[in-house]
């Protein structure tokens, strides 16, 4: 099966889950701090871990220089997804996701650095026309001034999950998928773990106001997250990583898909612009994409 099978099933999942995120956030975490929603995060890696160690028995055996390696691209990620978190509180999915389109670069840069990486001229082509095309569709008319906060918390987003991304790539070639995985849900164990001795208190008074939505909302959601990133993580095993974080950029141009269809079919959860200018301006950014899955697959 192709890389890009694993590498889109990503930007898919996690479009979804950003319209999910941002409902989180609206409805039930509104008056509470980002952080408590990656408690549910780590609860739902932590729960996966003795999955993981019955398919792969081998993963307490490696040697703990290693594995705290392997650890901390968990904590890079969740330390990412908190400043994602919290630029979601404050901005709409649409204006946010754009700034996912920093992590191809900063990939690229650290896949030439670190694990000598290089990039064919139809690669790059293909990697150029799918940010272009999630460019394209990130642009709105509406944006007259420079946010430097969002910008700022997005940013340094896209450096920390590339350096996940990179870390869990590394000992992922080396020491296997599975093993890595482990770890790297131990890394965001920790993480979490951290976050709830300070925001205990509004973790434990979300789940008494509302237990069976706050549950499970949340655990469909860090599921399809969890998807998602195994997709991904999986795709580094097989492609370049610069190639895998362009595909990455597409969740952009997913979410707006989403937006449009929740748009159309239930409005409430759903606030994007139908007027023919947009959705030509989404189809080419659309046709942009595929024509660079196409050379990347070429």
């Amino acid at each position: 099966m192709s890389w890009l099978v694993f590498a889109f099933s990503g930007p898919v999942l996690w479009a979804i889950s950003t319209h999910m995120d941002k409902y989180l956030v609206e409805k039930y975490f509104k008056g509470s701090n980002a952080a408590v929603l990656l408690i549910f995060t780590a609860l739902i890696g932590f729960l996966a871990l003795p999955v993981i160690a019955v398919l792969a028995p081998g993963v307490l055996a490696l040697d703990w220089a290693s594995a705290a390696l392997m650890a901390s691209s968990g904590v890079l990620y969740m330390g990412g997804m908190l400043f994602y978190l919290r630029a979601l509180q404050a901005e709409e999915a649409s204006t946010v996701a754009p700034f996912f389109q920093a992590s191809p670069f900063m990939g690229y840069v650290l896949g030439y650095l670190v694990l000598g990486e290089t990039l064919s001229g139809a690669q790059m082509a293909g990697g150029i026309l799918i940010v272009a095309g999630t460019m394209l569709v990130s642009l709105r008319r509406e944006q007259t001034r420079f946010n430097r906060r969002l910008a700022a918390l997005m940013l340094a987003a896209a450096l920390l999950l590339a350096s996940a991304s990179l870390i869990f790539k590394l000992f992922a070639l080396r020491d296997a998928f599975w093993p890595t995985t482990f770890w790297m849900f131990i890394g965001e164990a920790l993480f979490g773990t951290a976050l709830l001795v300070p925001y205990r208190a509004q973790f434990v008074a979300l789940l008494r106001k509302n237990p069976a939505a706050v549950l499970s909302i949340n655990a469909v959601n860090e599921l399809v997250n969890l998807g998602g990133g195994l997709g991904m993580r999986y795709a580094l095993v097989l492609a370049p990583l610069s190639l895998v974080q362009a595909v990455g950029s597409t969740t952009t141009l997913f979410v707006f898909v989403f937006g449009v269809v929740l748009s159309i079919f239930v409005p409430s959860l759903g606030r994007e612009d139908l007027s023919r200018p947009e959705l030509l301006r989404k189809g080419v950014a659309a046709i942009l994409v595929a024509l660079g899955a196409a050379l990347l697959n070429g």
